[in-house]
């Protein structure tokens, strides 16, 4: 009998609790099950990224945390949140591996896009409502999740998988792509102009979104992100 495949989750920063834990919000390990996939949670600390994308037949690089600006020669900035430098170091290498590694697919949503944007040279808005003003709002205050339309390119793999070129997305960030990575290109904005999405350039199978799909089980093209993920990763199995 044909295994599933095998899709690596990375989890949150350890937190503060006693004992302290790693934790992945549920809605990635169910949007990965009811793809097909056996998600993998892989929580920051590991040192052998190469040994460790060898079990896997995919890989989501989750939500969460701020990225230190330092990182992208940012500036700090007050609103900026759970920054951990263990998982910038163990999500920057994993990305930077998987990338070389053309079979394995990669899905990268909210704070997973900006660590690909980094990793492929780009940098980051500290805050958008300083660039972007409050026209669309991607996250309500104080941090509360907001739904708002993103144009989709209509030549992308992305429009492809979604069956669309616009759709409404649950949007829970105030971060965003400033300078795009040189191996990426974008294709989905939202309506103020901010960067919603990105292809990779040259990997067969590297998509990352701006919005948490993960928390739209039940709507159809957001569903269609995962099935396409599962259905990518089947072919290393």
């Amino acid at each position: 009998m044909r295994r599933r495949p095998v899709i690596g989750v990375t989890s949150y920063a350890r937190d503060d609790a006693t004992p302290p834990r790693f934790s992945l919000p549920c809605g990635y390990i169910d949007s990965v099950r009811e793809a097909g996939g056996v998600p993998l949670l892989l929580p920051p600390g590991e040192r052998e990224t190469d040994g460790l994308l060898d079990v896997l037949d995919g890989l989501i690089l989750a939500g969460g945390g701020d990225i230190s600006p330092a990182a992208y020669g940012g500036n700090p900035h007050e609103t900026i949140y759970s920054v951990c430098a263990e998982r910038d170091e163990f999500e920057f290498s994993l990305a930077r591996a998987a990338l070389t590694r053309p079979d394995l697919a990669l899905l990268c949503i909210c704070r997973g896009m900006q660590v690909l944007n980094v990793v492929s040279g780009g940098t980051l808005h500290e805050h958008l409502p300083e660039e972007f003003g409050e026209t669309v709002m991607h996250r309500l205050p104080p941090r509360v999740t907001s739904r708002h339309p993103v144009r989709v390119e209509p030549s992308s793999r992305l429009a492809g998988i979604l069956d669309a070129t616009e759709t409404e997305v649950l949007s829970w960030h105030h971060q965003g792509v400033d300078r795009i990575g040189e191996t990426l290109r974008p294709v989905a904005w939202a309506a103020d102009g901010v960067i919603e999405a990105v292809e990779h350039l040259t990997h067969p199978w590297c998509i990352g979104v701006q919005w948490h799909p993960e928390m739209q089980p039940g709507e159809t093209a957001q569903d269609h992100l995962f099935k396409a993920l599962v259905q990518a990763a089947r072919k290393r199995v």
